[in-house]
């Protein structure tokens, strides 16, 4: 019989494609959204799954919304998606994200414990948890000392996680992922906007790009990747929890750099800094070892940051010529 998966946040980035890996391995993937009916699920659209897909209506910070969506689809597999996903946002809606993360995170939880789902659950943490790495790569060992409220949130719900693992022996696990980037990323992350940006800039629709800091160093990954991560961590015997991370760093301005070099173009010449566009507070260096994950899952990163940036300037070219811009 074929598994059954529920995706908590299907509409995002990592929501779709990992509904896609999981479409191909056989699974029967439902999928959840505040107002389902109205939602566009663009994501899924654009790599033409969506009509495969079974969705749902689901308020995760009501416990009764939950639990009613386990309870129906009676899922082997649970993947925790869901929650404000922007650091920077965060600032500007510290209460938003704490809910939509934290709060979501254990009335998921409860609901397992509550029905007695016999099912695996995984939640997606973030390197956001470890604040500043410094000069030597973070792993499953390392303290958090987070730097935004996203952050915060993040680190309450890994904890939430593992107290449940640990009390009453859930199958429950987090991927600590650092960061990992696709054309499917909302253009307010910076990224995409880069690419974005060169882009128009090589078709002669904008002229500068702004941004604020970068001096800013992280490890960049390619998110089909990541969710093959997420997938194998339900597999095993055991929950553990993993970072997840190419293990190598790089300057957001070679991520500009390689972005603009797609189309021969001198970034210097167009990137404007602006102070307002800096956070209160920001991580300088974030990179991760994934040493365990390589290990215990057999994952490996195989596209690192300079690829990353060429493919998404060159589809962020496609896009914007099929739409006519």
């Amino acid at each position: 019989m074929s598994k059954i998966a529920l995706i908590f946040g299907i509409s995002g980035q990592d929501g779709a494609y990992l509904a896609k890996l999981l479409l191909g391995k056989g699974y029967k993937v439902h999928g959840t959204s505040r107002d389902a009916e109205m939602a566009t699920f663009s994501s899924l659209n654009r790599l033409g799954i969506k009509s495969q897909i079974k969705f749902h209506s689901v308020a995760l910070n009501d416990f009764r919304s939950t639990s009613k969506v386990l309870e129906e689809v009676s899922p082997d597999e649970i993947y925790n998606l869901a929650g404000q996903s922007s650091v920077g946002l965060s600032f500007e809606q510290p209460l938003e994200t704490l809910e939509s993360i934290a709060n979501a995170t254990i009335n998921i939880l409860e609901a397992i414990r509550f029905i007695n789902c016999k099912c695996k659950f995984y939640n997606a943490s973030s390197s956001e948890c470890f604040g500043d790495t410094g000069k030597y790569p973070a792993n499953e060992e390392t303290p958090f000392r987070p730097k935004s409220p996203y952050g915060i949130a993040k680190a309450s719900a890994y904890w939430q996680v593992a107290n449940y693992r640990e009390s009453y022996g859930l199958f429950a696990c987090s991927g600590i992922m650092f960061n990992h980037e696709s054309i499917l990323r909302p253009t307010r992350f910076v990224t995409r906007k880069i690419c974005q940006s060169a882009a128009k800039i090589a078709l002669g629709k904008e002229s500068l790009l702004k941004l604020g800091n970068l001096t800013i160093k992280r490890d960049w990954g390619w998110a089909p990747e990541y969710v093959e991560a997420m997938w194998q961590m339900l597999q095993g015997k055991e929950a553990e929890d993993y970072v997840i991370a190419t293990g190598q760093i790089y300057g957001l301005n070679d991520f500009v750099k390689e972005a603009f070099s797609t189309f021969n173009l001198d970034w210097e010449k167009y990137v404007v800094i602006k102070d307002s566009l800096k956070r209160p507070s920001e991580i300088i260096s974030g990179y991760g070892s994934p040493k365990k994950a390589n290990t215990k899952l057999n994952w490996n990163a195989k596209t690192f940051m300079p690829e990353i940036a060429k493919i998404m300037a060159k589809e962020e070219f496609n896009l914007l010529k099929e739409n006519n811009y």
